[in-house]
């Protein structure tokens, strides 16, 4: 399905300015819809031979949730002209709301058609400013199951029909708050109306039931509402600052949404103007209480410091076993036995590594790449070389989750400290001269993304392997944990293979999948 933006660039003239004005409206209007009983749908009037009958075309849709829909079928794409898009037609032109006409049948559903002309309003295009009607809402209600409207259907239709003057006047929809992405409160979580002076003419059930829970256990009806939202709230500033956002919007203002925190209860409010005609009569403020949102969000964000404390904490315990494996290094005079704890050593803080980056993340997982290089950086510093080798990185790692970076940062840090004492081997008599490549030294880390895989390459350009080397068979410690990791823990495959043009490689293959 085509979205509003391709239809209408393809079909209509309209610029820039009407296609934002139009995408404004509709992450908007789902407001008017469930106060109106009614679906909306979206025309705009399409280019054309101008001497036929104009055409319109549908680019969005919307279905109440307070009502039964009047479209079982999706009309967004659909093309209409001659009869049928009359009352578009005189909504276009004649610049007003259309009401009048029969019912009409859609199949076995009666309906009543109602057409608002979408006005775009530019005040930095003239000094009084640029209006000009861009596009027609059709607001059709199902009549098949009508009855007597009750109190809070009736302060529903009035409220609709007043934001229907705003649409048609310009003056809806509102301008879109940095960081407000959707227009929540809905008209189901609990509506109130206010008029010139501020008192509530009308407040839903759910509305009363959230500032029931902010402590107010009286009618909201003749209260002024900016007064008792600054008495209620638990801080004295978030309660001027809410009363004053009411209070703007009786002026015509649009503030930005706030919540009110009161008795351990979190409510979200929005207030907005009511301005038919360009005249301040009131102003809808929408409530929703989201006490029990607020605190899972501020569970998970306990959680997640505590689990950050916890990285924190084992890199700091990971840290001091390697110092202390570092320490009984220069204790011990056996050669061998110094080598394998200064490789101990090595791999203690590779690990550390990953966990001091996961203390500082919001979520667990990291962002691999930095990881790598600073483990190259110390492969480099560390590994038995007379050589200077260089250390290089080819593509990205992306994000990669804890329970696979933990591990890869070990496989990877065996095979940089492999490649280089390896590839580039010091001499065993300290007095021999040292073998020099034909080429300058090189370890390049290569990594990309493929189906739901993760290939990574580790290449030098040394002196390859030896004759007869099994990777299976190899009786290195370092060697045998890649193995086990590569195909255990990461659930990949690993293989160790001489390159065409010299040295050696280790590929390596991990699902990223779910685990």
């Amino acid at each position: 399905m085509s979205t509003l933006r391709d239809l209408v660039e393809e079909h209509t003239t309209l610029n820039a300015g009407d296609i934002d004005h139009l995408h404004r409206l509709a992450g908007d209007w789902l407001l008017l819809s469930d106060l109106s009983f009614a679906d909306l749908l979206l025309w705009v009037p399409i280019k054309g031979d101008p001497r036929k009958p104009r055409e319109f075309l549908c680019v969005a849709q919307v279905r109440p949730v307070t009502a039964p829909t009047a479209y079982q079928d999706d009309q967004v794409g659909k093309i209409v002209g001659g009869p049928e898009v009359a009352h578009l037609e005189v909504a276009l032109t004649q610049e007003r709301i259309w009401r009048e006409g029969d019912p009409v049948w859609y199949g076995d559903t009666p309906a009543r058609h109602e057409a608002i002309p979408v006005r775009r309003r530019d005040e930095t295009d003239l000094e009084e400013g640029f209006s000009e009607v861009i596009a027609v809402i059709g607001r059709d209600t199902n009549l098949s199951t009508a009855r007597t409207p009750s109190q809070l259907e009736l302060n529903y239709l009035t409220t609709a029909d007043d934001l229907a003057q705003m649409v048609a006047d310009g003056t809806f929809p509102p301008p879109r708050h940095p960081g407000e992405i959707t227009s929540a409160p809905r008209v189901g979580d609990g509506l109130i109306r206010l008029d010139a002076s501020g008192k509530v003419t009308y407040a839903s059930p759910n509305a009363q039931s959230a500032y029931r829970r902010l402590g107010f256990n009286a009618h909201l009806v003749g209260e002024e509402l900016a007064k008792l939202s600054s008495r209620l709230s638990g801080d004295p500033l978030e309660g001027n600052d809410a009363a004053e956002r009411i209070l703007s919007s009786l002026r015509g203002e649009f503030p930005a949404r706030m919540e009110i925190e009161a008795r351990g209860a979190t409510v979200l409010t929005r207030a907005l103007p009511l301005l038919p005609a360009g005249v301040p009569i009131g102003a809808l403020v929408l409530v929703r209480d989201v006490t029990e949102v607020r605190r899972r969000e501020r569970a998970l964000m306990t959680k997640d410091a505590t689990i950050r404390e916890i990285h924190h904490r084992v890199k700091n315990n990971l840290q001091t076993v390697a110092a202390l494996l570092r320490l009984q290094a220069r204790r011990v005079d056996a050669p061998e036995a110094r080598m394998a704890l200064e490789e101990s050593v090595r791999r203690v803080a590779s690990i550390a590594l990953v966990h001091e980056t996961l203390s500082m993340s919001s979520d667990e997982a990291v962002e691999f790449d930095g990881i790598v290089d600073r483990v190259a950086t110390a492969a480099t510093e560390v590994a038995a070389t007379s050589f200077p080798v260089r250390m290089r990185r080819e593509g990205t790692f992306g994000v990669l989750p804890a329970e696979i970076a933990t591990s890869l940062v070990m496989v990877l840090n065996e095979l940089l400290i492999n490649a280089v004492e390896h590839g580039f081997p010091a001499p065993e008599d300290d007095d021999a001269e040292p073998v020099i490549p034909d080429s300058p030294g090189e370890v390049v880390v290569s990594a990309h993304r493929f189906r739901k895989q993760l290939h990574v390459t580790v290449a030098d350009n040394g002196q390859g392997l030896p004759d007869g080397f099994k990777a299976e068979g190899g009786k290195r410690l370092g060697l045998q944990i890649v193995r086990a990791l590569a195909t255990g823990e990461l659930r990949g495959s690993i293989e160790l293979r001489n390159r065409a043009g010299g040295g050696t490689e280790a590929v390596l293959v991990v699902p990223l999948g779910t685990r």
